[in-house]
């Protein structure tokens, strides 16, 4: 069962208003749902406990997740994009308990001016420490490195900025009170398996569908609105963080689910015990 979406947030509508890319995003959904109906085993980042329904869908699906990559070397970041910054952890160590937002968007969210203006500056408006992970490429050009330079200075001591965090290891710290997200699937099994609750703020794709899991299935977190010229505004940010950080039942939830996220992986849970069936699968080949 899908949970509740706006009809502007379905997949195919919400890339763009582009006919041609619309055109392209139904024709890969006509082509790729056959291919998943054959396939003898589709292996899933996600658990039994959190999605059965959606799974009950698939009959060949394996779910075998949380899934999380090992540490990383100080030299080396296995699979990321951009090379992690990796004092951010440090600074987190500094911070008080259950204190920092940790904003972070993914790999493709790209924010023009106004909406990148508006997220810093509603940020700083919270008073609360931040960190905030801007990649090179997050904005469309129309802001100069002098303005966030700018604004790094203006901030120093409350906000930390960095171009790529190692996020599973920002999640898990006992820093963290919540995560500012994109709603990309692995930034949500993520957030989720770490507790955290979510201010989230979808961009494109399934990102809206899995906002909906979020607030209105699981409940661990909470949907930032646009106004009435698309954007989210400082005082929307300010607001909505005071609101998740005083809302102990989302608190609770998010500590649940990361119970049986923490349950599925381990020895003898669902995932645990399908990643098994996964190596017996290979092992026939």
């Amino acid at each position: 069962m899908m949970p509740p979406i706006e009809a502007t947030e379905i997949p195919w509508t919400s890339m763009d208003s582009s006919p041609d890319r619309i055109k392209v995003i139904i024709k890969n959904v006509l082509k790729t749902n056959p291919a998943v109906s054959q396939a003898a085993t589709v292996i899933c980042n996600t658990f039994e406990e959190i999605e059965s329904e959606a799974l009950d869908l698939v009959p060949n699906s394996l779910p075998v997740g949380p899934l999380e990559a090992p540490p990383a070397s100080s030299s080396s970041a296995t699979g990321q994009f951009w090379p992690e910054d990796m004092t951010c952890l440090a600074w987190l160590d500094a911070q008080a308990r259950n204190s920092v937002i940790y904003v972070a968007f993914g790999s493709f969210t790209v924010f023009n001016a106004t909406r990148f203006q508006e997220l810093a500056d509603g940020l700083e408006l919270t008073g609360r420490p931040f960190l905030w992970a801007v990649r090179p490429n997050f904005t469309d050009g129309v802001v100069g490195e002098g303005w966030l330079d700018a604004f790094k200075r203006r901030v120093e001591g409350k906000g930390l900025v960095v171009g790529w965090a190692p996020q599973q290891r920002v999640l898990s710290h006992p820093s963290v009170s919540c995560f500012v997200s994109h709603c990309g699937w692995n930034s949500t099994m993520e957030g989720l398996r770490n507790g955290v609750p979510f201010l989230c703020w979808p961009y494109f794709a399934d990102q809206f569908c899995n906002q909906s899991y979020v607030c209105n299935v699981w409940g661990t977190g909470m949907k930032l609105c646009a106004d009435e010229h698309e954007v989210v505004t400082k005082e929307e940010i300010k607001g909505k963080v005071e609101q998740l950080l005083g809302d102990e039942e989302i608190k609770v939830r998010a500590a649940m689910w990361k119970d049986k996220a923490c349950t599925s992986i381990a020895e003898g849970g669902s995932s645990h015990q399908n990643l098994l069936k996964l190596v017996n699968l290979l092992r026939e080949q």
